[in-house]
């Protein structure tokens, strides 16, 4: 594939993105450890940063992004305020989505974030319904639909990449290939080393790219896009990365050999962009970055605990278009 550099402010805006993901991700990680502070289970990104980053910068407006369990790279991303996002997983009354999604279903439509489901496998199948919208109305925007190699081997992610193909719809497949799914490691749940092979029996093109080169996720994703744009149906693209921490939070890890998990830190993405941008003088450029995403995580954490928690009489507000009415 041939290799489009981009230009400064594209690497650290990139990198910028990639920070604010991981420093928010400490937080979460943090308060998931402090009794009865944040409710359900955390599930975060640490070590697929330049996938979320890489993939979603590539994306428009216009662009539909159907997520998973693991979203919060996917938002943070995409612009989501964090303040908003942190009172949603809190279950705050100021969150995203008035506190009653938490952190495993939330949506931000005004973004084109539809939708976040945690059934695994879930998400293409819904995101069907976005790219055939989409395709009806003649529009130029793609669904980008993230899931785990776990979930690939679900039959709903089979049947909606069947049809997304079969009707030629403009859907990106990402797969987070993150060598785990739950405990089972990726040979004890897919006969098949790389899940992009599979592109080949519907008649669509996959691509396998390194899930922790930032750049390289982000110029894959902006040509299978146009691929996708052109009106000649979905891709695959498969980031392999690394889930350096458990399923959730309260996963302590202990089937991963710490020599795996090690190997696979010396290869953390945001540190080798670091350096990557070093290399080619633009060192400078990174400095404070860090401490302005911490800072931004900070005063998003100022909010969470700021906003109330909804009151009871409001749980069946905002559920539907067309509220219900007393009489049903």
């Amino acid at each position: 594939m041939q290799r489009h550099p981009l230009d400064p402010d594209q690497r650290i805006g990139l990198h910028s993105d990639m920070l604010l993901i991981r420093a928010f991700e400490n937080h979460i990680t943090r308060m998931a450890h402090e009794q009865g502070r944040l409710p359900g289970m955390q599930i975060t990104c640490h070590g697929q940063e330049a996938v979320a980053a890489g993939v979603v910068r590539a994306l428009t407006p216009r662009d539909v992004v159907v997520t998973n369990h693991r979203s919060h790279g996917h938002l943070l991303a995409r612009g989501v305020d964090p303040g908003a996002l942190l009172a949603e997983i809190m279950g705050k009354r100021d969150g995203l989505n008035r506190g009653k999604s938490g952190t495993l279903h939330v949506a931000d439509p005004g973004r084109n974030v539809l939708m976040t489901s945690t059934v695994v496998g879930a998400g293409p199948l819904l995101a069907m319904g976005a790219a055939f919208a989409q395709h009806y109305r003649r529009e130029e925007g793609v669904t980008c639909v993230f899931f785990g190699d776990g979930a690939a081997a679900e039959g709903s992610v089979h049947e909606a990449m069947n049809l997304a193909a079969l009707w030629k719809l403009p859907v990106l497949f990402v797969c987070e290939s993150n060598c785990w799914a739950g405990a089972q490691a990726h040979r004890e749940h897919c006969p098949i080393g790389e899940i992009a092979t599979r592109a080949a029996s519907y008649g669509m093109p996959g691509e396998v790219v390194d899930g922790n080169d930032v750049e390289r996720v982000h110029e894959t994703a902006q040509v299978l896009l146009k691929h996708c744009r052109s009106g000649r149906g979905p891709v695959i693209m498969e980031c392999r990365t690394y889930r350096m921490h458990g399923h959730g939070e309260h996963d302590p890890q202990h089937y991963v050999a710490k020599d795996e998990l090690a190997s696979w830190a010396g290869r953390d993405p945001i540190v080798r962009h670091a350096e990557a941008l070093r290399r080619d003088g633009l060192g400078e450029r990174t400095a404070g970055l860090r401490e302005g995403a911490e800072l931004a995580v900070d005063r998003a954490a100022a909010f969470a605990d700021a906003s109330p928690f909804p009151p009871p009489e409001e749980a069946l507000e905002h559920l539907y278009v067309n509220p219900v009415t007393s009489e049903g």
